[in-house]
């Protein structure tokens, strides 16, 4: 009743709290009972083999009733805390580092927590202390054989880790690994998990991206350049493909509005190469603008500038006069002649 009210006044203050601690409200009157109950059947039984028999069992009892509080209010902690980065704004890098090292230490505080708790867990029992110390006196021996069975499992431990406070990769970063392009989906302490734009999972370790070079499309930003090329007939304008391609971007969303260009890239093998250079404020966006632009301009070409268009050129020879034959050269003169 006392932690109740505490909460009720805290909410006042700050709405959300009450419904935020409906989880670990629960789990802490299940840890009171436990104790409670604990507390009333030592004062009622005699001492015996009996009543220490039920004080072990309701010992452990109430470490696991603590490690599954200590467990909610983690979590309660890390959405909170998540709660003040939100990741539904336009600039959101920060809110997705943050959001990355949250979950990263999410899953390695609930790792640390399952570890002691079974180790308190053990250390009730008479036996375990005996088979502890054994453990320990060939510590050296068992220190080498576990280092070298899980030294991949180690590394992609730290490989999490690194990631998460590095800033390498982020939660919703757009990545190009395996020749896949994709956005990061979830980091966890092992492995990464990208989701592809065709909706499958590329699962990578850890050390993938320690290790192996890779891009990362958002590292500072989220705005992107894209191009898109055309061989044309050496008759194209490049100045009125400029104009169609403003009345190409000027009517869509998609483009932020920096970059809109034409640009002659090559002029070789009977052939125009242009580069369209367009931006957009992300990485799905900017696919969906080259996509509409290559379309449209497309269809201006065949419209507007049908001449534009690529040719193969090829001349007829069959008929073609013989050239006569030429003059030998003249001999060249002698020295005092």
């Amino acid at each position: 009743m006392l932690v109740s009210l505490v909460t009720r006044l805290v909410s006042r203050r700050h709405p959300g709290i009450h419904q935020a601690l409906a989880p670990t409200r629960r789990r802490f009157r299940a840890v009171l009972a436990v104790t409670g109950l604990w507390a009333a059947i030592v004062v009622a039984l005699p001492s015996g083999a009996t009543s220490t028999l039920i004080s072990g069992g309701f010992l452990v009892l109430t470490i696991a009733g603590v490690e599954w509080l200590l467990g909610a209010l983690l979590n309660l902690a890390m959405a909170r805390t998540l709660s003040y980065y939100p990741t539904d704004v336009a600039d959101n890098r920060a809110a997705r580092r943050v959001r990355t090292q949250v979950l990263v230490l999410r899953r390695l505080g609930h790792a640390i927590i399952a570890i002691v708790t079974v180790g308190a867990i053990l250390l009730t029992f008479p036996g375990a202390q005996t088979l502890g110390a054994s453990i320990l006196a060939s510590a050296g021996i068992l220190s080498v054989v576990a280092g070298i069975a899980a030294q991949s499992t180690l590394a992609s431990v730290f490989a999490g880790i690194q990631l998460a406070f590095s800033d390498a990769i982020r939660v919703d970063d757009v990545v190009i690994a395996e020749g896949e392009w994709g956005r990061i989906e979830e980091i966890t302490l092992t492995y990464v998990v990208v989701n592809i734009w065709d909706e499958r999972r590329l699962i990578l370790p850890s050390t993938y991206f320690t290790t192996t070079p890779f891009q990362n499309c958002t590292r500072s930003g989220s705005e992107l350049l894209g191009s898109i090329e055309f061989d044309l007939d050496w008759r194209v304008s490049p100045s009125d493909l400029r104009v169609g391609l403003a009345k190409v971007v000027a009517t869509t969303a998609l483009w932020d509005g920096r970059t809109a260009n034409v640009q002659v890239t090559d002029a070789t093998g009977g052939y125009v190469r242009v580069r369209v250079l367009v931006s957009s404020g992300n990485a799905g966006d900017l696919w969906d603008l080259r996509c509409l632009v290559r379309e449209r301009l497309v269809d201006w070409l065949q419209s507007t500038s049908a001449t534009s268009l690529p040719r193969t050129r090829m001349v007829v020879a069959d008929n073609e006069p013989e050239a006569p034959p030429s003059a030998p050269p003249s001999s060249p003169p002698t020295l005092g002649g």
